[in-house]
């Protein structure tokens, strides 16, 4: 009976935890504060306050929690935006996604080893690790409110396509770092060869998978998210084993499966994207739970709010503004876009990453992506709606409405 006891315990501290999840979203549309922050701060303090609740979640599983998390995640991004809203942002996405998210880690990389004397490895992961942006933090402060027009594709689209690569980076400046025969052709060649094989399967699974949605019929309604849900998981462990980017395969095959009209599609969409609005909080807590504040050196807390401050107000601005410079954007919509890139789960993935490959100062590269990661949904993060009513940037009020019974 022990045993029963003591897993009903666990089912309730889950069950507790994810009903704290959904009331934090009432929170956030209140305070402004982003939801997954306050479950990182949380997490965070009450690790320090109990041993035994920081020794039950490792970095591995923090990994593997990221991993699960972020296939939810990107399907449902790509499914929000689908390929017609993309093709009129498509330029300016492509632009940011891919050579935004180089020109990004290679300034803070410079910046880390110039300022805070970091060596160019190491520099060159903190980088990698805190490059790619993150609207869903952006979306649990809006609420209801939806940034409209190019702007929002543009911010949507820029984090779907950022994080794949970001994770392909990563990995390759984690090979020159623990391999004495690997240099920079390892990390283009690593990246070339996972976007490549990706972005094939990612096709070739969202095909397959509007095939089955237009022509297979199940026999419950409840059952299509599920089948889209498991069909997201093939797509990623698909490209995985073919040593492709398995993130970009299923943002791709979220893009390409948004636009299409299939029955109980809107339930199935309603599904995905709850979904992924859990699996980022979760994310958020599986951080806070590894980290231990009390060993957190004075300098890691320096070297990380230097590092926040000049990547909202230095960095990105000129990244942003020197890449979109093009673009048909009033001033707002451009500044908007410029403050809106928002940290979330995916450097917390990528500083799990190192961890996990024993380089050089893993722990401290961790703990200044969490400080880079804490510092950018608390401050900028409750900043966004008063920027984008500053900025004048068009935004409407979404009511979901449940669906009407037969």
């Amino acid at each position: 009976m022990n045993e029963v006891h003591e897993f009903g315990t666990i089912v309730l501290l889950v069950a507790a935890g994810f009903a704290l999840a959904v009331a934090s979203s009432r929170l956030s549309e209140r305070f402004s504060i982003p939801g997954p922050a306050i479950f990182l701060i949380a997490a965070a303090v009450i690790s320090d306050l109990s041993s035994g609740i920081a020794d039950a979640v490792t970095v591995r599983q923090v990994e593997r929690i990221g991993v699960v998390a972020l296939i939810v995640i990107l399907f449902d991004g790509g499914a929000r935006i689908g390929m017609r809203r993309l093709r009129i942002a498509s330029v300016p996405v492509v632009l940011l996604g891919v050579f935004g998210t180089f020109a990004t880690a290679a300034l803070v990389t410079v910046v880390a080893h110039t300022l805070l004397d970091f060596s160019w490895i190491t520099s060159g992961l903190i980088g990698a690790a805190i490059a790619p942006t993150d609207p869903a933090v952006m979306f649990s402060v809006l609420g209801k409110r939806e940034v409209s027009g190019p702007t929002g594709t543009i911010l949507e689209g820029e984090s779907g396509v950022n994080d794949p690569v970001g994770i392909a980076l990563m990995i390759g400046i984690i090979e020159m770092a623990t391999k004495d025969n690997a240099g920079f052709s390892t990390v283009v060649w690593e990246f070339l060869s996972e976007m490549t094989v990706g972005l094939a399967v990612g096709v070739a699974g969202a095909y397959a998978l509007a095939l089955a949605m237009r022509n297979v019929r199940l026999p419950s309604a409840g059952l299509y998210p599920i089948r889209t849900l498991a069909a997201a998981g093939v797509i990623y462990g698909a490209a995985s084993v073919l040593h492709g980017s398995g993130f970009l395969a299923v943002f791709v095959a979220g893009l390409i499966v948004g636009d299409i009209r299939a029955p109980y599609q809107q339930e199935t969409t309603r599904v995905m994207t709850s979904l992924a609005s859990i699996a980022e909080i979760v994310v958020f807590a599986a951080l806070g739970l590894t980290i231990d504040l009390a060993s957190f050196d004075r300098e890691w807390w320096l070297n990380g709010i230097v590092l926040a401050v000049l990547l909202a107000l230095v960095i990105r601005p000129l990244v942003v503004g020197a890449l979109l410079a093009p673009a048909r954007l009033a001033l707002g919509e451009r500044l908007f876009v410029m403050w809106g890139g928002l940290k979330g789960a995916v450097p917390i993935f990528l500083a799990a990453f190192a961890v996990l490959a024993a380089v050089d100062d893993a722990l401290e590269i961790y703990g200044i992506v969490f400080v880079v990661v804490a510092l950018s949904v608390l401050v900028q993060g409750s900043t966004i709606p008063a920027a984008a009513s500053l900025l004048k940037v068009p935004m409407r009020v979404v009511e979901q409405e449940p669906p009407e019974r037969a």
